[in-house]
């Protein structure tokens, strides 16, 4: 599928939005397909990370594609949608998703961005949720920048539909890193090599367990980390990091 690039490099997938013309704004062929893929992923004991990101330098996602004139446009008698489902998808993951932000990122494109583990942008990217300026509402977006961004904040770009800078974003909790724009790949070989050495294992658990506690009140989160910890300690890749540490020697993670 030209419109969304897949390939892997380096235990690392890749997803890249492939429509600079349009702003790399969203149909329901690539929502399809990064869920499919992140979904893969997670099935690919060789795919330890995920980065999404677009062609281009002037947009990582500009949401819905509005000259299409099928924005918005739904079969009401599907209970799920493909953007909703993609949020979903990415939600379940065991793998870490990293969103490489190569310009601005608006509307639906706010989603893909919340929906990532960590985020580094180019300093001259812009940020905003204007769907109120065409009569719409970030709806299925605020399932997933609400556990982000602080209440009055989050209000305020809904209800203004104003978009913001990097800095500001970063600000906001949005965003891990911003850098030059003709470092930003350098900045992402950083993080993902910070990543990439560390237990499979105890990576693919601890995700999953992190995104279960985030709806549960403390006491409901304390009893299922009680039973995460026990898991996770019975793994070869935590047999392993102990026996390394002991011996002053490097970890070789079997994954598992």
């Amino acid at each position: 599928m030209d419109k969304l690039i897949v390939e892997a490099r380096n235990n690392t997938l890749w997803l890249t939005i492939n429509r600079p013309e349009q702003r790399n704004a969203l149909s329901e062929e690539i929502t399809l397909g990064i869920a499919a893929a992140i979904a893969d992923a997670g099935r690919d004991r060789s795919i330890r990370a995920i980065v999404v990101t677009a062609t281009g330098d002037k947009a990582f996602c500009a949401g819905a594609d509005l000259q299409s004139g099928s924005s918005f446009q739904f079969d009401y008698s599907e209970p799920n949608l493909a953007y909703a489902n993609m949020l979903r998808a990415a939600h379940a993951s065991t793998v870490p998703l990293i969103a490489r932000v190569n310009g601005a990122c608006v509307a639906g494109g706010m989603g893909l961005l919340a929906m990532c583990d960590m985020a580094i942008a180019a300093d001259d990217a812009v940020f905003g949720l204007p769907e109120v300026k065409v009569g719409v509402f970030p709806m299925q977006v605020l399932s997933v920048l609400q556990r982000l961004i602080p209440s009055r904040t989050l209000y305020e770009l809904c209800l203004t539909g104003e978009l913001t800078d990097a800095h500001e974003a970063k600000q906001m909790g949005l965003l891990n890193y911003i850098v030059p724009r003709p470092d930003l790949d350098t900045k992402l070989a950083w993080l993902l090599e910070r990543l990439l050495d560390k237990s499979p294992s105890a990576i693919r658990r601890g995700r999953y367990a992190m995104r279960r506690i985030e709806a549960m009140p403390f006491e409901a989160s304390m009893s299922f980390m009680e039973s995460q910890i026990g898991l996770v300690s019975m793994t070869k890749d935590a047999k392993e990091g102990i026996q390394a540490f002991r011996e002053k020697r490097k970890p070789v993670w079997p994954g598992r």
